[in-house]
């Protein structure tokens, strides 16, 4: 009998099996207990940073099993053990051969331990970066490897994803035709990790060396026809310009000089008939001609309106694959009522009105199409026309129809009319609306008619995408410290108004601007171009701002009540489209403000009211309190004001005041320098105003004696008072206020009028 220990018999065991040998005999007489081998299991295969936990068994040389305290280590590296036979795999991927070793009593035994890759969590692209010819191919290659930097294998998704050509499945890249630096666009993606790699395209092409016809071949029913392309190539695969001639070498049709090629009758198969040719360069396309095979049926009209007992023609055309028109003989029937038709297709409607949907059946072998028809009633008494409103974009199409019925709700065939009356766009005799380039709503401007009957259809044309910001006011001029508020209007392509709100910022230095675009100077003087930034989008607009220092002010108008109003009037405002309004809309005695759908307000409108009443008492004041200033005999103004650079004071003619080209008023670096420019009669301005060093639109005050016109696309600053009425051109714009006390204000198209 043998005892098994760890190992290490004690003396306790040495006794005890001396003992038992005594008493029972050896049963191994020839063999011993000494420990002769030692076996490691399992032979371990793991990923990185994964742990197997390894035993070893200990034997004697008679194989049978000896307890042992084995001492774990690594001999081949792989990763770590501790000394409860714990292995923890490491970094690098491999195969470690005895490896993990088991030793006792100078006896080893060990085994195999494979380390595989883990997860991807890189991915690089290479080249990294590559030049390469318009229309050339380049082929891009993808290394995932893990944490430990070991090659992960990896099946990757290609894309692009900044432009520049397009990329197959095994990331062959082929390059576009537009030249450009491309950055981060040829990315390969395993699971969530990917990888990226720059391509500049280059537009260098060498001489024309191939030229390809597409397609080839080209198959075609007789008198069917094919538009042939040719693409010509330098030797490295760029795209060349050329100008082909194209001809038909070995019949089957004719080509035109633009490459439609024309089947002719004779069916077969045209080898490199057609041929194109650029300087001694020549390629080649094979035409196929076969027989025509009815593919579709078209039934006109569709749907047909038909008096109750009239006649209608109806016509089928029949069309192959390929769109070319076949002769056919169709047969016409009838199958959901509303008459009766011949065998040449002309239809007579029987004595019942309503809609027979799909009732007129033309049919040529195995293909068949329907048309609908409309069976009208007694004599047309309404129109209803849809869609009403409708809604579209600056050049946008809506497609109108207008169903007739009698007293009795019959509908009623009946040639419609259509004409536009109000703006907004045009349309054709077939009810097809194309939106115009001026925004805004057009009541009832879509109409119909036949005969007495009419009706009409509201449009609201929406202005395009914004294409340009302008900052007002430009250029300004401030005290250091001093502030400013900006304002911004945005136009589409067409100058329509489009509702911005910016991302303000100074780029350019001189102060700080809030998110409202209030902006406060700093406290050193000088000129800073282009430093007030508005963004919306892809879209910047800019101000110049000079920082100065201020001397004394000049005297200043309260406008009181009036102060809160943008737009003022005696009698009526009206709005024609597409303007702004910052500020309140009030009108006093009169009572009626018009026109604004297609003008928006940022206020309240007051329609003499008592903050209508209190407002147009204020300007009064202000009115009285400004032609009350002394106007000094040296500003008398006795020519056009447009053309010269005015200082802070009062300026006064005994007449009519005009205004063309560009007004500086330089506040002297004053922020209350104040502007009063006194008509004895009336004023005309076109052009635009500009402030300089300080000078702020509030403190600018214009007081008409009678009735004042600011010109079309006119830029003005200020506050405009008159006694009688003032009308705005198209596309006038003013930072300040519109103040009639007796008479109306009328406003153009796409007016801006800001309070400051």
């Amino acid at each position: 009998m043998k005892i098994l220990t760890s190992g290490r018999l004690t003396a306790s065991a040495i006794l005890l099996g001396g003992l038992l040998t005594a008493a029972c005999g050896s049963d191994n007489p020839t063999g011993g207990d000494d420990l002769q081998s030692i076996t490691v299991t399992p032979s371990a295969s793991l990923a990185i940073g994964g742990t197997q936990q390894f035993t070893a068994v200990g034997r004697d040389s008679d194989g049978d099993v000896v307890t042992i305290d084995p001492t774990w280590s690594i001999a081949a590296g792989g990763g770590t053990i501790t000394q409860d036979g714990l292995f923890t795999a490491g970094m690098v991927a491999g195969t470690f051969p005895a490896t993990v070793t088991a030793t006792s009593d100078g006896v080893s035994g060990s085994v195999n331990v494979t380390v595989t890759a883990g997860p991807a969590v890189t991915i690089t692209v290479t080249p990294a970066t590559s030049s390469i010819a318009t229309s050339a191919t380049q082929q891009y290659v993808a290394v995932a490897t893990d944490a430990g930097g070991n090659v992960v294998v990896i099946t990757p998704e290609w894309s692009i994803d900044a432009g520049g050509g397009t990329v197959s499945s095994t990331g062959l890249f082929t390059a576009g035709t537009v030249a450009g630096t491309f950055e981060n666009t040829v990315t390969a993606t395993f699971g969530d990790v990917s990888g990226s790699a720059t391509a500049t395209i280059t537009s260098t092409a060498g001489v024309l060396a191939t030229l390809t016809v597409s397609p080839s071949p080209a198959t075609l029913p007789t008198n069917g026809t094919q538009q042939f392309t040719a693409e010509g190539r330098d030797i490295n695969g760029t795209i060349v310009a050329i100008t082909p001639t194209w001809a038909v070498m070995a019949g089957g049709g004719t080509i035109s000089a633009t490459g439609l090629f024309t089947a002719g009758v004779d069916l077969g198969t045209f080898v490199n008939t057609v041929r194109v040719t650029s300087g001694s360069i020549t390629g080649t396309a094979t035409v196929i001609v076969t027989a025509a095979t009815l593919a579709t049926l078209t039934v006109t009209p569709d749907p047909a309106m038909i008096p109750l007992n009239g006649t209608q023609q109806f016509t089928a055309v029949g069309k192959d694959a390929n769109g070319n028109v076949l002769a056919i003989t169709p047969i016409w029937s009838v199958v959901a009522g509303g008459g009766t038709i011949s065998g040449t297709g002309l239809f007579t409607a029987g004595t019942g009105g309503g809609t027979f949907t799909n009732t007129v059946q033309a049919t040529s072998g195995a293909i068949t199409s329907f048309a609908t028809v409309i069976v009208g009633g007694g004599t047309l008494t309404s129109i209803a026309l849809t869609p009403d409103p409708a809604t579209l974009a600056i050049g946008g199409t809506q497609q109108f129809s207008a169903v007739g019925r009698d007293a009795n709700a019959n509908v009623v065939a009946f040639t419609p009319t259509w004409s536009v009356v109000a703006g907004g766009g045009t349309i054709t005799q077939t009810g097809l609306f194309t939106a115009g380039t001026v925004s805004g709503t057009f009541p009832s401007t879509v109409q119909v008619t036949n005969g007495t009957v009419t009706t009409r259809a509201t449009v609201t044309v929406n202005p395009g995408a914004l294409t340009s910001i302008t900052v007002q006011p430009n250029p300004v001029s401030l005290a250091v410290t001093a502030s400013q508020q900006f304002t911004v209007v945005g136009r589409d392509a067409n100058g329509n108004v489009v509702p911005v709100s910016p991302t303000w910022s100074v780029v350019a230095g001189g102060g700080a601007i809030s998110a409202s675009g209030n902006f406060t100077a700093g406290s050193v003087a000088g000129s800073h171009p282009n430093t007030i930034s508005a963004v919306s989008g892809a879209i910047t607009g800019f101000a110049s701002v000079t920082v100065t220092a201020a001397p004394a002010p000049a005297p200043v108008i309260g406008l009181g009540a009036a102060a809160s109003s943008a737009v003022l009037a005696g009698t009526t405002i009206t709005c024609v489209g597409g303007g702004a309004i910052t500020g309140d809309v009030s009108v006093s005695p009169g009572t009626a403000i018009t026109g604004f759908g297609p003008c928006t307000i940022a206020g309240v409108q007051h329609s003499n009211d008592a903050a209508a009443i209190a407002a147009q008492s204020a300007a009064t004041n202000a009115f009285n309190s400004g032609f009350a200033l002394t106007c000094p005999p040296a500003n008398l103004i006795a020519t056009n004001l447009g053309g010269s650079t005015r200082a802070a004071g009062v300026y006064c003619t005994t007449g009519a005041m005009t205004m063309t080209g560009t007004l500086i008023l330089d506040g002297g670096g004053n922020p209350d320098a104040s502007f009063v420019f006194q008509a004895g009669s009336s004023l005309t301005g076109a052009g635009s105003i500009s402030l300089i060093n300080g000078a702020q639109a509030r403190n600018v005050f214009w007081l008409v004696g009678s009735s004042a016109t600011l010109g079309a696309a006119s830029q003005w600053q200020g506050n405009l008072l008159a006694l009688t009425a003032i009308t705005l051109g198209d596309n006038a714009t003013v930072l300040g206020r519109v103040l009639a006390r007796n008479g109306a204000v009328t406003l153009g198209t796409n007016n801006v009028v800001t309070i400051p």
